[in-house]
């Protein structure tokens, strides 16, 4: 059950939150600003002077890495001057005139560490975001970059780390200007924002758990790389919430008949004294409209999606956001983790708040 009351009494969530994972929610920019550090002392801009490469490979694996490379697709694939090829292995053509780029926090993926293998001796370039040890790592030791971790985190939380070595990755290569020092400062800006001792009220993370409490999320983007962040909040949900969430392009998603009319009366204000599992499948789902990207292309989409969809509840990142895309979307990922997090803590998921109860004195 639902203890909202938690959202907004600071001691009782810090009380609850056993494993820190609001503390390492909030150090996204920090670990940015450390793959930044890391990139540098091993000169990755250097080593990667290669000229344009064949193809860059992004390698998926579980995890946050999915997400990552989700992401950086959806980002890279709209001007990128070569092909960005997503796959769970190092492709069998792989060749002298590729970049791989694989973010893991399993060092022990011994399919990985094969696939890399073979990729560094078939004189592939690979940078490889990952802990130090382990055979993922030796797969690559003196044949490919290693952007080891500096700052500790659960697994689940290293996606800003995932992300900064990408965008570095691209930025080194040419493909992609992002500026990582701007993202780490934003990042910072939206954990402030989200800071457990503030009100729900002016807390956009705690605002939006309660928004999809007891509610089945279904996160339509707008745009392709809204879509990307959309699969990172699920999995940060699942993660923390043990919600599940619908996860789609809008214009997908809209045609599925049965679904989008239980959209519009998930969406739609019900009476305050109906039951709240009153109905065929008892939690109704909630819209939450993702937008990334500006433009013509995506004013339309928005159009169309509000009318088709009137009422429903839409984040428009460049509305908040004044940046760039890549910077947008990862600080929208933030706000849908830190988001997860709270809803987790709130129905107990994790941490001991769905079992609280106040001691006498």
């Amino acid at each position: 059950m639902l203890d909202d009351s938690l959202l907004d009494d600071p001691a009782r969530l810090a009380e609850a939150d056993s494993a820190g994972l609001l503390r390492a929610a909030a150090m996204a920019g920090a670990q940015v600003r450390a793959t930044l550090e890391t990139a540098a002392e091993v000169e990755l801009s250097d080593r990667l002077d290669v000229g344009r490469p064949r193809a860059l490979v992004l390698i998926d694996r579980p995890g946050v890495s999915r997400t990552v490379t989700r992401l950086l697709a959806a980002l890279l694939t709209p001007s990128c001057p070569v092909p960005v090829v997503v796959a769970e292995v190092v492709p069998s053509w792989i060749g002298a005139l590729d970049v791989v780029f694989a973010h893991t926090d399993d060092p022990g993926d011994r399919e990985l560490a094969a696939s890399l293998e073979r990729a560094a001796r078939f004189g592939a370039t690979v940078v490889l975001s990952a802990p130090p040890d382990g055979p993922v790592p030796a797969a690559v030791a003196g044949k490919g970059v290693l952007l080891p971790p500096r700052i500790p985190v659960p697994p689940e939380m290293a996606f800003p780390r995932g992300l900064a070595a990408g965008l570095l990755t691209a930025n080194a290569l040419g493909l992609l200007v992002s500026d990582l020092e701007s993202l780490a400062d934003q990042l910072d800006v939206e954990a402030e924002k989200n800071y457990l001792a503030r009100d729900s009220f002016a807390n956009p993370a705690k605002s939006l758990a309660l928004r999809l409490a007891d509610r089945i999320p279904l996160l339509w983007g707008l745009d392709p790389v809204a879509v990307a962040v959309g699969e990172h909040a699920a999995h940060a949900f699942a993660a923390h919430a043990a919600t599940v969430c619908d996860v789609e392009d809008y214009r997908q998603a809209l045609a599925r008949p049965a679904l989008r009319q239980a959209a519009l009366v998930g969406n739609s204000d019900r009476d305050i004294f109906a039951d709240p599992d009153d109905g065929p499948r008892g939690i109704q789902p909630r819209v939450v409209l993702l937008a990334v990207r500006t433009g013509q292309a995506a004013e339309a989409a928005r159009y169309q999606a509000e009318e088709m969809l009137p009422g429903v509840d839409l984040i428009t990142a460049a509305e908040e956001i004044d940046a760039a895309e890549p910077i947008r979307a990862g600080v929208l990922a933030l706000r849908f983790e830190l988001a997860a997090v709270y809803l987790g803590l709130a129905v107990g998921s994790i941490g001991g708040a769905g079992h609280y109860t106040s001691v006498p004195a």
